[in-house]
């Protein structure tokens, strides 16, 4: 009995360091800013808006990630254009990697984009399209599992991707403020698993 208490302490250990709070709700620790964008915590929710230079920006966990299931919460304001960014590399406002993007309706939240690369690899179909909440807090899942990408938005499947590329490489996990001023979008409960 005490064995089998051990093993199973032992695999609740690893399962708590496989899964982990990217946001703390208090502060930026863990993240860099990248550009002249705001980022800022309030009210235990971290939010993006547009600065004075409106332009691209980015907020980029210190740490780099490879096979994931990343859980996010997001509110759109004031336009809310914006993206979930994995395996990233950042220099200065210049983004390398994917997105799972966050848009307004109709516009393509939850599809695949390829920054600085080969542009939209997926983008939802029309059933999927449907799901944003326009206003309210929206559930987004981005699971990263070698070659393999999928994403979920409130619950349901958006796309699945196979890309080699994508398989090949690993990075950081940056949200994305867009350019063109008047954005503003709220995140909470950043949850990272790791696979």
């Amino acid at each position: 009995m005490k064995k089998l208490q051990a093993f199973l302490l032992c695999i609740l250990s690893v399962a708590a360091v496989q899964a982990q709070d990217l946001f703390n709700k208090k502060d930026l620790t863990g993240w860099d800013v990248y550009g002249t964008e705001k980022w800022y915590v309030e009210n235990g929710e971290l939010i993006c808006e547009s600065g004075p230079d409106k332009q691209y920006g980015y907020l980029a966990t210190q740490k780099e990630y490879k096979n994931f299931e990343l859980t996010v919460e997001f509110k759109q304001e004031s336009n809310g254009n914006s993206g979930v960014f994995f395996h990233a590399s950042i220099e200065g406002t210049r983004i390398t990697g994917w997105q799972a993007e966050v848009a307004p309706a109709g516009k393509h939240t939850g599809g695949i984009y390829e920054s600085y690369g080969r542009g939209w690899l997926i983008q939802p179909d029309a059933q999927a399209e449907k799901l944003l909440k326009e206003g309210e807090w929206n559930k987004m899942v981005v699971r990263v599992e070698n070659d393999r990408v999928t994403t979920h938005l409130n619950g349901h499947p958006v796309v699945i991707l196979k890309d080699e590329k994508i398989g090949a490489s690993n990075g950081k996990i940056a949200l994305q403020i867009h350019d063109g001023g008047g954005v503003k979008v709220r995140w909470r409960k950043v949850h990272l698993k790791t696979l």
